[in-house]
């Protein structure tokens, strides 16, 4: 890999992906971690890029995939087993705060992001992607190696779920007041 390449691929895409990590990580050094292992596998692997998709979308599938293997290890610390890690069923929630950027969002703001941890891996997934890294259906659909109908589904579902969670707490927090 030419040097320019890569420093190309880094200015261009490093906030977006840092972005990314941090959504799903929660935590701005472990972030900046996971994005210094996503760029050592993109100087690994670019000769093995084809072209098939974006580089923008290679590199958020290299991303999604660094941060699963972070989210298994943790997990397999955390149980002292051998159990596997199964992303697309297990919420990816990290133990960590919202990061300091979080902290001068408003209220609601801060409560999708606390609601969305409740949602599915696969649906914290595509929000995450969708409406905070404004990827389309078909970027999206690369990237997590899914048809554009199952990003839809996926998309439509975690919606309706996040609606359904944040109305639930609102009506909690009028019924105490």
């Amino acid at each position: 890999m030419d040097d320019s390449v890569f420093h190309r691929l880094y200015d261009d895409y490093h906030q977006d992906v840092f972005q990314f990590l941090i959504y799903l990580v929660k935590n701005r050094h472990l972030s900046e971690d996971l994005m210094h292992e996503v760029y050592i596998r993109v100087f690994k692997a670019y000769d093995r890029f084809e072209g098939k998709s974006s580089e923008k979308t290679w590199l958020f599938s290299i991303a999604k995939n660094v941060a699963i293997d972070h989210f298994r290890k943790t997990a397999v610390r955390q149980k002292h087993s051998a159990e596997h890690f199964d992303w697309e069923t297990q919420q990816l929630t990290s133990p960590e705060r919202i990061p300091e950027e979080v902290a001068s969002l408003n209220e609601d703001k801060i409560l999708l992001y606390k609601t969305l941890d409740q949602c599915t891996g696969d649906q914290k997934m595509v929000i995450i992607m969708r409406f905070f890294q404004d990827l389309s259906i078909s970027e999206t659909a690369e990237v997590l190696g899914w048809s554009e109908g199952k990003v839809k589904t996926t998309q439509h579902r975690a919606i309706k779920a996040l609606r359904e969670k944040l109305s639930s707490k609102e009506g909690g927090e009028a019924n105490a007041t």
